[in-house]
């Protein structure tokens, strides 16, 4: 006679946890700076390139969508940099309590936020925004 296998846990056995979620935030934050990688580069070549390029990009930089799309870029660009340098804490060994874990994932939100924050301040106090 033969036993019925279980069947593989999916998403719907399992409720979302703070660890998972920051994983994939880790990742799509990678993917969201990959493709913003181009603009940066069209950004320097514009700037390299004379006042009349540099004129294109700001008409382009200056649309509200385009804006927005950036305040994005800057929050991934903050939240992948604070993610890996908890992610270098965990090479070292560090960090991995429970308590730990959601600590140091509360502050990487926090300080992507915090920072992104900051970024915006200082942009609209250069007038840049």
């Amino acid at each position: 006679m033969q036993k019925e296998r279980p069947l593989s846990p999916h998403l719907q056995v399992y409720r979302p946890q703070m660890t998972s979620l920051l994983s994939i935030a880790h990742r799509g934050c990678g993917v969201v700076l990959s493709f913003f990688t181009p603009v940066l580069v069209f950004w320097l070549v514009s700037l390299a390139s004379g006042p009349q390029s540099y004129e294109a990009w700001q008409s382009f930089a200056s649309n509200g969508f385009v804006k927005l799309l950036f305040l994005g870029w800057t929050f991934a660009l903050f939240y992948h940099l604070s993610n890996g340098i908890r992610h270098l804490f965990w090479d070292a060994g560090h960090g991995f309590e429970m308590q730990s874990l959601y600590r140091s994932g509360y502050m990487v939100v926090a300080s992507a936020v915090i920072l992104t924050v900051i970024t915006v301040v200082f942009a609209i106090s250069k007038g840049g925004v």
